[in-house]
């Protein structure tokens, strides 16, 4: 088997772009990858166009570990975000072609099942006034669909500092999920890299009568020796890595031991297999993985065939049944979360069809998500409807 050409389908969304892509072969078996760019859609695929003459045209799609390492290290060029986002699609893409051929899930191919379900926690649900009462009402909703796990940044457009009414403000809006979710769901704290490691420790301080799950990107990604700070002097589990692209970036994060679970991003990191490597080395240091998943059905497919295989997966971030929910149609299949769990398929592949004809319903826009804007987390960026 060998592959003939790629096609790439971008859906859009005021806030985000996700970007599909099918890698066709000479058997007529049809793969699917997907990942999600922050402003950066057009360059990955440019980087596609070129990787499919240089490296992906009449490779076996089988052999994914040959694929990758070429994509990777053949242009002799560092891999970052955007080559590590083309190598993921494709790379699940052949998994998915690889499955079907076989008439087996991915997860099968990748040792087995050890577990028959994986934990969802919502995110997304926030989109609403940024109100003590608006959140309470949203996270009773989130909680009535199921779920048992959501997560939230709390802190508007916070910066290295939050003044004194801040942070009162940003209590108010975790007391009042929490007093909405009761006190067995688990509430996640997203901190978006946002703080000098002084407030995000004050901060965490402030929160954690209300028992956050974790505390995720306390400080920008950048300053290992920060986070470390951070990690010594909280005691809540220290949650990083979605803005990690190779992993093998993680080895120090890891010698640090400054945190507890690992957030790799599927569609960033290069594939499936690329973090399944990475979950086995975390498992060696005692952390657990909870991957970065903003994307729709097919990554959140991709996401699950780590989870049901690695017996350190904690949990996996799930947007589609709250922000622009109507996405969902553009895959058959989509896993969906029922008593807040996804449940293990046996359907070969990834289990999903991406259809291409409701993919072109949602045509690719001019996507923003900018952290440091009023009302970001309503994921209304200004012009949009």
């Amino acid at each position: 088997m060998r592959i003939t050409g790629i096609s790439t389908h971008v859906v859009g969304t005021p806030w985000r772009n996700l970007t599909y892509v099918q890698v066709h072969t000479d058997e007529g078996i049809t793969g699917v990858g997907e990942t999600r760019m922050l402003g950066h859609t057009d360059a990955l695929i440019g980087y596609l166009r070129e990787a499919e003459a240089n490296h992906i045209l009449g490779s076996d799609p089988f052999a994914v570990e040959d694929l990758v390492r070429r994509m990777k290290y053949g242009d002799y060029g560092r891999a970052g975000e955007i080559v590590m986002s083309g190598i993921a699609v494709i790379e699940m893409a052949c998994w998915d072609i690889k499955g079907k051929a076989l008439g087996v899930p991915v997860w099968q191919l990748l040792g087995g099942k050890v577990t028959d379900k994986v934990k969802a926690y919502a995110n997304g649900w926030y989109t609403t006034e940024r109100t003590p009462e608006a959140y309470h009402k949203a996270a009773q909703e989130v909680i009535a669909r199921g779920y048992k796990a959501l997560k939230i940044d709390p802190f508007g457009t916070g910066h290295f500092e939050l003044d004194h009414d801040a942070t009162l403000y940003s209590v108010s809006l975790i007391e009042a999920v929490r007093d909405a979710i009761g006190p067995d769901a688990e509430l996640m704290l997203e901190m978006h890299g946002r703080f000098s490691p002084a407030t995000a420790v004050r901060l965490a301080r402030e929160l954690a009568p209300f028992k956050p799950a974790w505390l995720e990107e306390p400080v920008p990604p950048e300053n290992l020796k920060a986070l470390e700070k951070v990690a010594a002097k909280v005691d809540i589990p220290v949650a990083t890595g979605e803005r990690i692209h190779d992993r093998i970036e993680f080895r120090e994060l890891f010698e640090s031991q400054s945190v507890d679970i690992i957030q790799p991003d599927v569609g960033h990191i290069g594939g499936i297999w690329e973090t399944r490597k990475l979950a086995a080395t975390a498992e060696a240091h005692y952390v657990l993985v909870a991957p970065h998943n903003v994307g729709g059905p097919v990554l959140t497919a991709a996401s699950l065939q780590v989870g049901f295989t690695s017996p350190n997966f904690k949990i996996l971030e799930h947007f589609n049944d709250f922000a622009d929910a109507e996405i969902k149609k553009v895959v058959k299949g989509a896993p969906q979360v029922v008593d807040g769990y996804f449940h293990l398929s046996d359907a070969p592949g990834l289990g999903v069809e991406l259809d291409t004809d409701a993919a072109a319903e949602f045509p690719q826009q001019q996507a923003r998500f900018d952290l440091w804007a009023d009302g970001w987390e309503q994921r209304k960026p200004k012009g949009s409807k």
